[in-house]
């Protein structure tokens, strides 16, 4: 059988060609992205960190393999650690409200927590683009990078490191690991909630770019 995240993947590639052609992940590759931009995508991305956290850990409650669940805890902490150390370097330490989440913040996150009752391995999926995209999306603007003093360097590296992909690559063998045992509609639900994370993923820096707040 092939694996399923070949599958997930070749689905959700047509959003992950727009995530590299949008405006956003080009001008920080370029390191010409406005300085306002990359602030409000952080401060929104710390208020996101906040539900992930929480559930990579309640996965790692439901994973029934010890392994499973000393991954799951190992992602929500390793991860938390190094971006609020980017936070903390390019925000200066400080904790954004929850008043400020963003609709497509918020949307992305209710995405996910509305996973909490689906079979552990769709709730497995949907944190897996959070992970394969932002991974990807790493490498790629690091291949970019001509030389020049690019603001936004830490960020990139952060995403481009062999730690980070390691730590991915134990994620999707994982879901591939849950997927190869699970019935033909859970692998179909698998692949659905995967794509659907890989548009908010688009959606979150989209709204970055347009720095969406709530209008009332």
């Amino acid at each position: 059988m092939e694996r399923w995240s070949l599958g997930a993947w070749e689905a959700a590639l047509p959003v992950y060609r727009k995530i590299i052609g949008h405006p956003f992940v080009e001008e920080l590759a370029a390191g010409t992205l406005a300085a306002e931009r990359f602030t409000h995508y952080l401060r929104q991305d710390a208020l996101y960190l906040d539900c992930y956290a929480k559930v990579l850990a309640h996965i790692a409650s439901r994973a029934e393999r010890k392994d499973h669940v000393a991954a799951f805890l190992g992602f929500a902490s390793d991860g938390i650690a190094v971006e609020e150390a980017l936070h903390a370097s390019y925000l200066g330490g400080e904790i954004p409200s929850p008043d400020e989440m963003s609709p497509a913040c918020m949307l992305y996150t209710s995405v996910l927590r509305s996973q909490a009752a689906a079979p552990f391995e769709v709730e497995a999926a949907g944190v897996l683009p959070c992970f394969w995209v932002y991974q990807r999306v790493g490498e790629t603007i690091l291949a970019r990078q001509t030389g020049g003093d690019n603001p936004y360097a830490r960020w990139i590296a952060t995403y481009a490191d062999p730690a980070f992909a390691e730590a991915t690559a134990r994620a999707v063998a994982i879901c591939d690991e849950l997927a190869a045992e699970a019935s033909s509609a859970v692998r179909q639900r698998m692949t659905g909630i995967f794509v659907r994370c890989a548009r908010m993923e688009w959606l979150f820096w989209d709204s970055a770019y347009r720095l969406e707040r709530w209008k009332i």
